[in-house]
């Protein structure tokens, strides 16, 4: 055996380390330093001597002693690098430190030529340059060595005190500072030069050492292989002698294990087909692993996976058959025994069949062979099918587990009523714990006489007909009775007889108490515990069909709360459902008498009497009732006061049905609340014809929309300013073809109820464009035209479309139309709005506020709303007395007006004096049968030439 030594001029051994260079260079610089460090002590007392003088001796005696202790620390650092052993002279901290001292040892140079430099002596100048000139070039020689120690000793040496002479005002100075620059420039040269070269050496010189080394190296290690060669051929001869010896002794034994085999083959011929009958018989598969060549012999292969060869590969044939979930307990179990941590080897596992089924595999095995380092190298085991054991297991768990989460308790018995088992469900129920009951028999939780004998006749059914169902009466292990729905069932054995008794029963009190919930919201109003509609309803017609066969009268008051809806939307639903609480409270209170109470709808109330006494005492009930509701009540930190609108109707007097009862009630309340509420009405034929008109009215009113019987008249505004004419506001009339002109306060407020008003709204805002724009370009004046919008005109969520379409198709500019929204209005969904009316501003449309003064508007929200004009309501205009309350809001409304840079147009002026007092208080604009009437469009240009010739215009 022969070895070959390692190359001496290998790459790692003919390149020194980077450590080592620093390490080298550091050491240089160490050894270099103490030179310059004398040089410069003796070159600071040079130039102390020269350059001292009374003037300044303390601060140069200061310099020479900093220049001492640098020096002395400098020579004390040197003495103990040199005293350190070679590893801690390779830390970082002594190159840090040399740095450090050197940094400082330039910067003390520095400050001789810029603090003790004198000025007008030439000759002490080039003394002091020349010292501190060889004391630089000392340094920077022995510095070269490294660029880094380099620059830290020559920048803050010859950066300071060149800056200083070349910003001086003397020219001499500036001539030195020129020279030290072309110094340090030289300096800079000459030091890379050198450490270009001292580099260049020290890397031969470690390059070397190196070689050196290795070559020693080389030769141990030739020696010491040369020895080992010699034992190694030594021990050879040793092991061929014994090899030749043991040779001979293995032929003798061979012939005798000859002999010896020949005997045992017939016997293990007869065992080998004993051992395949009885793994035949168990079901099992024998196999036998070579883990080195990764070979299995399998024997019921076939049977188990399919295959038709009995040696397979682990790897490559069965390991892609195992189940992925499966994996990595295989390998664990495998890997533990492989690593001696388990006696044998036994896991179940899943693989898949070659007909594509998954079959369940319990493997158990043994390593038989292992190598010298105690690798695995042959395994010996069997497996089998355990697929219906594993079903069996299956189904018994998923058993166990419907068995302990069933919702509905299960008890086991067996023929002699004994119980077996109960689930959680039983525990839970009855409260008696499993260890409690289990054993005993079911008589032991049977407590009453009554029980024990239906018992009897349970077990005596169970022996006849197999199973019984039925509901009883138990009692909780604490004594408390509960209904249960219980349901049993025989079990019998393969002979026909009764081998246990299945029990399942439910708690049917939650079911009892939903039941009852149901039954009281199926009748009774949730929140107030008053009747419902359907139990009223059902009242109503049985006390209907009494008072039908008495000849008694039924009085049915029907009750709306007034405004209940704004409080609602304000307040929010929790204050208003404590109201309805305390208004029920009140009526059960007020009226203890009634057949019934009942909560028909939201804020809708109905009370039934069967004994009334007559009108007269039916009135003073209602007045009495309406009194009481309208009683202060504190609600949620508000005291709230409401009032109520009240319809009574009779049976049989005002109607012969419980339908017409419940429908004039109704149109009794409604009446009421259309008189402005907080009051009753009994009902009366002339409510019938009033309602059936107003039916009429809105048929007519969708007929005269779609037929085209609307109009639009024109109301002039007149300027106070100037006297002219230069708007109006659009107004709708209806031309009846029956009833001729019909009022608008007659079908505006139908047409706000039924939702006409959209499209009545939309065809004034498109008459209202075309016809301005008409003017306009028949040469009259330009007429700003004002269009009255509806709340929900602003609610369709299309305000701002509709309003650009009609510009659009009419061509007028945006700025001759203005959309005018009442106060009150404008509260409705306040920020929505207040979006709307800034999309109108971005148009270039017009706004104003009406009706400006009764809509209790909040000046917080006013101020956020977009618009150009306010409009006094007429209610103010009508009497503008100098002292009256009237004239004093009219003026506040148009000082405030003006201040928020909006124009006032006050509506309903009909005076002269009228007319003076907004006058003389700045009023922008006015209308009013004072200028004129609503009139048509061509009559509105009579009336404007008309105005013009009256005022020296025409």
């Amino acid at each position: 055996m022969t070895a070959v030594p390692p190359s001496a001029s290998s790459t790692p051994a003919a390149r020194p380390p980077t450590q080592d260079i620093a390490l080298e260079r550091t050491r240089l610089l160490y050894q270099g330093s103490q030179t310059p460090t004398l040089l410069m002590l003796l070159v600071g007392l040079a130039c102390t001597g020269l350059l001292w003088s009374p003037g300044n001796s303390p601060w140069l005696a200061s310099w020479l002693v900093s220049l001492v202790v640098i020096a002395l620390l400098r020579l004390q650092q040197v003495y103990a690098f040199n005293r350190a052993s070679p590893p801690l002279q390779a830390q970082p901290r002594w190159r840090q430190r040399f740095l450090l001292g050197a940094a400082a040892s330039g910067l003390s140079l520095a400050c001789a030529v810029v603090f003790f430099l004198p000025v007008d002596n030439p000759l002490q100048q080039a003394l002091l340059f020349g010292l501190i000139a060889t004391a630089i070039l000392s340094s920077c020689t022995a510095y070269a060595v490294s660029k880094t120690a380099f620059l830290a000793f020559t920048l803050p040496c010859m950066l300071p005190s060149t800056t200083f002479l070349l910003l001086s005002d003397n020219p001499a100075l500036r001539s030195w500072g020129l020279l030290c620059l072309i110094f340090g420039l030289g300096l800079l040269v000459t030091g890379l030069q050198v450490n270009r070269l001292l580099t260049g050496n020290l890397l031969r010189r470690l390059h070397n050492l190196a070689l050196i080394d290795n070559l020693g190296q080389a030769k141990l290690q030739a020696d010491q292989l040369n020895s080992e060669l010699a034992r190694e051929v030594e021990q050879r001869r040793h092991a061929e002698r014994e090899l030749r010896a043991a040779q001979a002794e293995l032929e003798m034994r061979v012939a005798q294990r000859t002999l010896e085999l020949d005997e045992t083959t017939h016997a293990l011929s007869k065992s080998e087909t004993r051992l395949a009958l009885a793994l035949e018989a168990s079901q099992l598969g024998l196999w036998d692993w070579d883990l080195v060549s990764d070979q299995v012999h399998h024997s019921q292969l076939r049977e188990l996976f399919g295959l038709d060869s009995q040696s397979v590969a682990v790897l490559a044939d069965l390991k892609p058959r195992l189940h992925p979930d499966d994996l990595p307990t295989l390998r664990r179990a495998l890997v533990e025994h492989m690593k001696g941590r388990s006696d044998g080897y036994a896991v179940e596992y899943r693989i898949r069949h070659e007909d594509g089924r998954w079959l369940w595999i319990e493997d158990r095995g043994r390593a038989v062979e292992r190598a010298a380092d105690g690798t695995v190298l042959r395994m010996i085991g069997t497996r089998r099918d355990i697929t219906a054991r594993k079903l069996r297991e299956e189904e018994q768990r998923l058993a166990s587990t419907v068995f302990e989460a069933a919702s509905e308790g299960i008890i086991i018995l067996s023929e002699q009523y004994r119980i077996l088992a109960i689930n959680q469900a039983f525990t839970q129920v009855t409260g008696h714990r499993r260890e409690e009951v289990l054993g005993s028999n079911v008589l032991r939780l049977i407590g009453s006489e009554e029980a024990r004998q239906q018992y009897q006749r349970i077990r005596l059914e169970l022996e006849q007909q197999g199973s019984w169902q039925g509901e009883l009466l138990e009692r909780r292990k604490n004594g408390e009775l509960y209904p249960q729905w219980l349901q049993l069932n025989v079990v019998r054995d393969n002979r026909g007889k009764v081998s246990h008794i299945v029990g399942f029963f439910a708690d049917l009190t939650t079911r009892r108490e939903a039941e009852e919930r149901l039954r009281f919201l199926s009748h009774y109003d949730e929140l107030t515990g008053l009747a419902n509609r359907t139990l009223f309803k059902e009242r109503l017609a049985e006390a209907a069909a009494q008072s039908r066969g008495s000849s008694d009268s039924l009085a049915l008051l029907h009750i709306d709360l007034d405004r209940f809806k704004l409080l609602n939307d304000t307040l929010g639903h929790e204050v208003a459902d404590q109201l309805l609480r305390q208004i029920s409270r009140r009526i059960n209170q007020c009226i203890p008498q009634a057949l019934c109470i009942a909560r028909l709808s939201g804020d809708e109330f109905a009370v039934l009497l069967d004994q009334h006494g007559g009108l007269a005492s039916l009135a003073r009930l209602a007045s009495r009732l309406l009194s009481k509701l309208r009683l202060p009540m504190e609600i949620g930190g508000h005291e709230l006061i409401i009032s109520a609108s009240l319809g009574i109707s009779l049976l049989p007097d005002n109607a012969p049905e419980v339908p017409a009862l419940l429908a004039q009630a109704n149109m009794a309340m409604q009446h009421a609340k259309h008189l402005g509420g907080n009051t009753f009405q009994f009902y009366n034929d002339s409510l019938q014809a009033c309602t059936v008109e107003r039916l009429q009215l809105e048929n007519q009113l969708r007929k005269a929309v779609d037929e085209g019987q609307l109009e639009v008249y024109y109301q002039p505004k007149l300027d106070l300013r100037d006297g002219q004419i230069r708007a109006a506001e659009a107004l709708v009339r209806w031309n009846h073809p029956q009833r001729g002109l019909v009022p608008p306060v007659e079908f505006i407020g139908l047409a706000e109820e039924n939702g006409l008003i959209v499209p009545i709204g939309e065809f004034v805002l498109q008459q209202a464009c075309q016809q301005a724009q008409a003017w306009r370009q028949s040469g009259l004046a330009d007429i700003r035209v004002s269009v009255n919008l509806s709340v929900h005109q602003l609610r369709q969520g299309n305000l701002t479309s509709l309003v650009r379409l009609a510009l659009e198709e009419s061509g007028l500019p945006p700025a001759s139309l203005e959309l005018e929204l009442t106060e009150s209005q404008l509260l409705d969904n306040v920020e929505n709005v207040i979006a709307i009316f800034h999309q109108l501003r971005e148009l270039g449309v017009k706004l104003s506020i009406d009706d400006f003064g009764t809509g209790y508007s909040s000046l917080s929200y006013l101020k956020r709303f977009p618009a150009d004009y306010v409009k006094i309501d007429q209610t103010f205009i009508r009497d503008l007395s100098s002292g009256g309350e009237d004239a004093a809001i009219t003026r506040a409304i148009i000082a405030m007006a003006h201040s928020m840079e909006l124009k006032v147009v006050a509506e309903g002026v009909e005076t002269r004096e009228q007319l003076d007092f907004l006058r003389q208080h700045k009023c922008d604009e006015i209308q009013g049968y004072l200028i004129s009437r609503p009139v048509p469009a061509g009559q509105f240009i009579e009336t404007l030439h008309a105005h013009q010739a009256s005022s020296g215009h025409a």
